[in-house]
């Protein structure tokens, strides 16, 4: 396994694997990787011949006052984890490989940004949608794999490759959650004790908001409402957002009559943390 820095040496290994007919995976990530990562790492090296792990904290998916120099760094770390799980190459360049002086190009979605993150985090999407549209334009991957606890971000990059007729596959995996329930997150190491033991409210409230509607409640505001309830008896607990939306637009709705997605962001002292589940009748 390699790591490599520049964007030319990705180029130039991807050309050889395709001058031998491999298909080829790729994997974006942020970095300091955990279970769920690694999930995704092991999908592409079991559907693909070779799997590209990019490392890159990008910065212009942070906002002004977002975590973008304290967030988790540890490229040594990265690296033995992607070995092991038998990556092929890890990509971990720098703000100034990835964003030429003077760059000015970026991709936006309207519509499924608007709402849940997109709403609270206004460049977000913009940002994730630049990057990931380099990247594959870069790695040229056959398959992407992509977690679900980031839904919304799995949802506009499906519809991101669609609109733009990207010659690649996305594929979601599923959410993986620690022995009690708390989705894997390279934000938990932000957690002390205490708050390690609040953020579980995520996990329980999302519970709480399954059980109704697998009870056959229906009106959404009294779903919401209910699971709002439940997060405010969590005092170190701060909702950004608890929202129930149409899986395929990300819009609000106002009844459960269609396939839905449940998320919500939540912060646990200054640590944001988002989580969810989706739901379709019969399933």
């Amino acid at each position: 396994m390699k790591v490599v820095k520049t964007i030319d040496e990705v180029k130039q290994a991807v050309r050889e694997w395709r001058e031998e007919g491999l298909t080829i995976g790729a994997v974006p990530t942020m970095g300091y990787l955990h279970e769920g990562h690694l999930s995704l790492i092991d999908r592409s090296v079991k559907e693909n011949d070779r799997t590209v792990v990019s490392v890159f904290v990008n910065p212009i998916q942070f906002g002004p006052s977002e975590d973008l120099e304290s967030y988790p760094r540890d490229i040594e770390r990265d690296s033995a984890l992607c070995r092991g799980h038998g990556a092929d190459i890890v990509f971990n360049p720098e703000p100034g490989e990835m964003y030429k002086d003077g760059f000015s190009t970026f991709v936006d979605m309207s519509v499924l940004t608007e709402e849940l993150c997109g709403l609270s985090r206004p460049t977000h999407f913009r940002g994730v949608c630049t990057v990931v549209t380099k990247l594959f334009n870069i790695i040229t991957p056959d398959r992407a794999y992509f977690g679900e606890k980031d839904a919304q971000q799995l949802a506009v990059i499906k519809h991101m490759v669609r609109d733009l007729n990207m010659n690649v596959t996305v594929v979601g995996c599923p959410i993986v959650r620690e022995a009690d329930g708390l989705a894997k997150s390279s934000r938990n190491t932000y957690l002390s004790g205490d708050e390690r033991s609040a953020a579980l409210i995520l996990s329980r409230t999302l519970a709480l908001g399954r059980k109704m509607i697998e009870a056959g409640e229906r009106d959404v505001r009294k779903i919401t409402d209910a699971m709002k309830k439940n997060i405010e008896t969590e005092k170190l607990a701060r909702i950004d957002y608890v929202k129930i939306v149409d899986i395929e637009t990300m819009q609000q709705v106002e009844t459960i009559d269609r396939p839905v997605l449940c998320a919500m962001a939540v912060y646990i002292g200054k640590t944001r943390l988002i989580d969810n589940f989706s739901f379709t009748e019969g399933e």
